[in-house]
Formats: C-alpha cells, sequence, structure tokens
C-alpha cells in the first residue's frame, strides 16, 4: 500500500467534508497528531481506525485503498458504490447472495483449471 497516496486521499475525503483533522480526529476518537502522520503517509491506520474514518467521512474503503486493489479502476468502483448506495436492505442481501454464489463458483472453477 501506497502509505502517501492513502494520506492523500484521506486529507481530501476530509478537506471535502469541511472538516478540520482536529473534528475527525475527535469523531474517531484519535489523537489530532496521530490523523496527521496517517494523512502525511508516515502512519497506517488499524482496521478499526480505518473504519472509523471511513464512517466519520461517509468514504468507501475503495475510494480510500483504490491503489491497492489491482485491476479495479475507481470509475468502476464509484459505479458499483452507487449502486449499492441506491439499493433497498432486500436488495443489498439479493446482491451479496448472488455475489457470494458467483464468487464461489468463480473459485470453484480456478480450483479445477490449476
Amino acid at each position: 500500500m501506497d502509505k502517501k497516496a492513502f494520506g492523500s486521499r484521506l486529507r481530501q475525503a476530509r478537506k471535502d467534508r469541511g472538516l478540520t483533522s482536529e473534528k475527525l480526529s475527535e469523531l474517531c476518537n484519535i489523537n489530532a497528531t496521530y490523523l496527521r502522520q496517517i494523512e502525511g503517509g508516515t502512519k497506517v491506520p488499524s482496521l478499526p481506525i480505518f473504519i472509523s474514518l471511513c464512517e466519520a467521512l461517509d468514504a468507501s474503503p475503495n475510494s480510500l485503498l483504490i491503489d491497492s486493489l489491482p485491476g479495479i479502476g475507481l470509475e468502476t468502483i464509484n459505479e458499483l458504490a452507487a449502486l449499492w448506495k441506491a439499493a433497498t436492505p432486500s436488495q443489498i442481501k439479493v446482491i451479496t447472495a448472488m455475489l457470494t454464489s458467483a464468487l464461489r463458483v468463480l473459485q470453484e472453477s480456478q480450483t479445477e483449471t490449476t
């Protein structure tokens, strides 16, 4: 993972939401200095802190980790995120079941060919 790129995207998401680093750190129950270190690319947040940051910024994990997702373009991720946000809870259950099933079949077919 490119820590500098991640930090830059996090900083931009914070600014896009009109939040100061102090306010975001308060929302996430972390030290403002620690947040600035994450944004500067010198620290990487733990998973619970990462989730807290995503929630406070209303940002998808994919948008912050785009450089760590090989083969998936930002446009595809944004399109999927928009579809997901527009789906009802019952539609999300069906979509999740469909994706789970499709991934299982793909993994089985890959195992058979190797």
